[in-house]
């Protein structure tokens, strides 16, 4: 009846904010995690005990479209384009009891770029001497499922993640020291940015790598002897003409 129907959604808009999280027979997600890149189609169902057909079975905080076939809700999102998304699923009984199961979502977007350099600093490098190489990532979500390893050659010298816990796309730069050695020189450097998003995510995870450069020649810091500058070389190439 339209009392009952009124008594149902005035139950379910109490169900926005007060839930009981340890009921008996909650509802079934499935699956229930979602894992999905940012702007994929979305299709979950959420089911309830045959027994409890004659209850009211609905969505909470949801987007697009859904369908109710007796005690199975059909969810189904064409584009996912919310990076923040709490989604409910609750059934009420006769008394007007409400049981929820939540739906946890990770909204996901690789990187569109990444990039190695030496943070404020150029030209050679002194043996012996601590540097910091820095990895930055553009317009990743979300950052904190973020790993980041820096490479010398095939050698991974470290790896690093972020405690930014924002669920939008961000850039973020990752550093790291090192210290150096002549028998480095030459050899490339590189870092790789994983998403690392369980079970339910993509496998292989999405991996996206900065271009390899080849560190700066090193000198010795022991060494007693000059580094020739340019105007030197000229000077002493000027006398061996005359």
């Amino acid at each position: 009846s339209f009392c009952d129907l009124f008594g149902h959604l005035s139950s379910f808009v109490y169900c926005l904010s007060f839930t009981d999280e340890y009921c008996p027979d909650k509802p079934v997600f499935n699956p229930s995690r979602l894992v999905v890149k940012y702007g994929d189609p979305v299709s979950v169902t959420c089911s309830i005990r045959q027994s409890y057909q004659d209850y009211f079975l609905g969505l909470v905080n949801f987007m697009g479209n859904h369908t109710t076939n007796g005690t199975t809700i059909l969810w189904e999102v064409e584009n996912m384009t919310e990076w923040r998304t709490l989604t409910k699923c609750c059934h009420i009984n006769a008394t007007h009891y409400c049981c929820c199961s939540k739906l946890p979502i990770t909204v996901y977007k690789p990187p569109d770029n990444v990039s190695i350099s030496f943070r404020n600093h150029s030209g050679p490098l002194l043996e012996g001497h601590q540097y910091t190489l820095q990895c930055e990532v553009h317009n990743v979500a979300p950052v904190e499922n973020l790993i980041v390893t820096f490479y010398r050659g095939q050698t991974a010298l470290g790896q690093l993640q972020s405690n930014n816990t924002e669920k939008k796309p961000v850039t973020e730069i990752f550093s790291l020291n090192i210290n150096t050695s002549k028998d480095n020189d030459g050899v490339q450097y590189w870092c790789e940015a994983k998403l690392e998003l369980g079970s339910e995510g993509p496998q292989p995870p999405p991996v996206v790598t900065s271009e390899k450069f080849s560190s700066p020649w090193t000198i010795p810091s022991t060494s007693s002897t000059p580094i020739p500058s340019f105007s030197m070389c000229f000077m002493l190439l000027s006398f061996s003409l005359v």
